[in-house]
């Protein structure tokens, strides 16, 4: 089941005590803030246990349910790229379509991040006060309320943003090249499908010869575009190894290995150890 929204923004506001949908999918953006309770949020097939004060980040194409344990208050705030895309308040007039491009960019990227998004102490006490603001403002519908929510939205948007960037390679959130974000954004965009990264694929994709494409991205990264991947790939065989109770063999099937022990072999050239020794010592039990 996939949901629509039809509205640049929308907030909603609820208090639940069992999951009112099935696994779904949105192709919105979506913010969701918990003002109380706990239980557990399941995203793309990773479950994070959930508290007051934890903000989640659902991108367009996630999937999604809850596991609602004790009564929830949840925010929603939903906006679109459109939203991000022709809100001239969002970011100041200068450089303002690179910034914009760098902000969307980030938050496609936020679903390699497992867990609450907000990292940065400081900013998590931010939210809280923003998100009551935003609350008031909705339900009592006051004179400029429209105006304020959309100020306060815009807020939010760019503390996540700041978050999520802090925990990005730092060459995507730096890079300036309009051509090397579009190549990192497409290997993002297809890291499920080795074959589709591939040097003479991309560079046929962007039409441009694999040599340059060489020489090109490791210009704008200071890395080669196959260093670039196979790190990529390890950050998504950790995450699943650390964040979810997936068996090794379904880690392989999900990330296109052949089977358990090609994904072993890839594993333990890059890390030293296996990925059952991985697990057992980074581990930890409970972590969101």
């Amino acid at each position: 089941m996939k949901e629509n929204l039809h509205e640049p923004f929308e907030i909603i506001y609820k208090e639940l005590n069992e999951c009112p949908k099935p696994t779904h999918q949105h192709n919105f953006f979506e913010l969701i803030y918990i003002m109380e309770g706990t239980g557990v949020q399941e995203i793309n097939q990773h479950t994070f246990r959930y508290n007051a004060g934890h903000m989640f980040l659902l991108t367009p194409e996630d999937t999604h349910s809850f596991d609602i344990q004790t009564t929830t208050k949840f925010v929603f705030i939903r906006f679109n790229d459109v939203y991000i895309k022709r809100n001239t308040s969002l970011v100041s007039a200068s450089h303002r379509e690179d910034l914009l491009q760098r902000l969307e960019f980030i938050l496609q990227n936020a679903s390699h991040q497992p867990g609450c998004i907000l990292k940065n102490q400081t900013d998590k006490s931010i939210v809280k006060p923003l998100v009551e603001a935003i609350i008031r403002e909705y339900v009592n519908r006051d004179m400029y309320n429209q105006e304020l929510i959309r100020q306060y939205i815009n807020t939010m948007i760019i503390l996540v943003a700041r978050n999520i960037a802090m925990y990005l390679p730092e060459k995507i959130t730096e890079c300036s090249e309009e051509k090397a974000i579009d190549i990192l954004q497409y290997i993002q965009a297809n890291i499920y499908h080795p074959e589709k990264i591939k040097a003479a694929r991309i560079s046929s994709h962007f039409g441009i010869s694999e040599s340059y494409l060489g020489r090109y991205f490791k210009k704008h990264t200071n890395e080669t575009m196959q260093e670039y991947i196979v790190n990529s790939r390890v950050k998504l065989v950790e995450t699943r190894l650390l964040h979810s109770d997936m068996r090794m063999n379904e880690i392989a099937s999900e990330l296109s290995f052949t089977d358990e022990s090609h994904l072993n072999r890839f594993f333990k050239k890059s890390k030293g150890m296996s990925l059952g020794e991985f697990r057992r010592k980074h581990r930890v039990a409970g972590a969101v």
